[in-house]
């Protein structure tokens, strides 16, 4: 068993760092709200740092799943910040879903300092958090990532090297894109059944297996017809990620006329005030247009 620690305890990350606890791993947590921290040592055991150089000193890896590319570098950087507790040997794995080019500045100061660094967002929402079911997609040296792994599979079902550094970052992106045209269409779908007048969970059960069924229609028709949108990944973080696959297609020379077309559709979402609604939320704005 590793010592690890485990920086950002929001919805992803409670659940993470607990199945790294249960696994039997000498766990450390941090959390920008100590509260939260305060409330994972009582509920799984381990201990908490004041800061993340704190919780990482002594680490064999340490694990983060915070908000974005500044939450990120404040997280590893400077005096108080991971890499400043960690020593030579050790390896680092980011779960949140930044830029590729933050994690090719961290990889390259984490380098400088003999810590690994490996990429390694995750899909599969809170669910799949708290039931360590994740799919991990990972970037970074062969060797970082094999020692990883084993820690991964505490939370991970699906665990994968995509490449060199940033190769996880670039992966999620493809997930994000294929996700939004999916719910867009999902949406759009549902919202034609029930302006034609059509029962929305009998047609589902026609369509689903065939050739339009997809996780997103087998998980969240039920909640959309139904209107209601707090399970899952909210708004306000999937415009996040949008974003980041918008900026990197212009780097790229990549064209994403559907995921631009999505991006403007949540963000009609969140001035209806759905910035907390989860992604499905879609249709209402559909339904707000009559």
């Amino acid at each position: 068993m590793a010592k690890v620690a485990f920086l950002g305890l929001g919805v992803m990350g409670y659940p993470m760092a607990g199945h790294l606890k249960a696994a039997g791993h000498d766990v450390c947590v941090f959390n920008r709200t100590a509260a939260k921290a305060e409330k994972w040592v009582e509920e799984h055991g381990g201990s908490m740092g004041v800061t993340p150089a704190e919780a990482a000193k002594g680490a064999d890896f340490v694990m983060s799943c915070v908000g974005n590319d500044d939450d990120l570098r404040a997280v590893c950087t400077g005096p108080d910040g991971a890499f400043a507790g960690m020593d030579s040997g050790t390896i680092f794995v980011d779960h949140t879903t930044v830029s590729a080019k933050v994690t090719a500045e961290l990889y390259a100061v984490a380098s400088d300092k003999g810590i690994g660094f490996v990429d390694a967002p995750v899909s599969g929402g809170q669910a799949g958090a708290e039931n360590g079911v994740l799919s991990i997609m990972c970037g970074g040296d062969q060797d970082k990532y094999d020692a990883a792994e084993p820690i991964m599979q505490a939370y991970g079902r699906s665990i994968k090297r995509l490449g060199d550094s940033g190769a996880g970052q670039l992966t999620k992106m493809v997930n994000q894109i294929c996700i939004a045209g999916l719910v867009q269409g999902l949406s759009e779908g549902l919202h034609f059944a029930e302006k034609a007048g059509l029962d929305g969970k009998a047609v589902v059960d026609v369509i689903s297996g065939g050739a339009a069924g997809s996780w997103q229609m087998a998980n969240r028709y039920e909640t959309m017809l139904d209107d209601r949108f707090e399970h899952g990944f909210a708004v306000d973080w999937m415009r996040k990620d949008l974003g980041i696959c918008l900026d990197t297609s212009n780097d790229i020379g990549a064209s994403l006329p559907v995921t631009a077309l999505v991006d403007q559709f949540y963000k009609d979402v969140q001035k209806q005030g759905g910035g907390r609604w989860d992604t499905s939320s879609l249709i209402r704005r559909l339904r707000a247009m009559g």
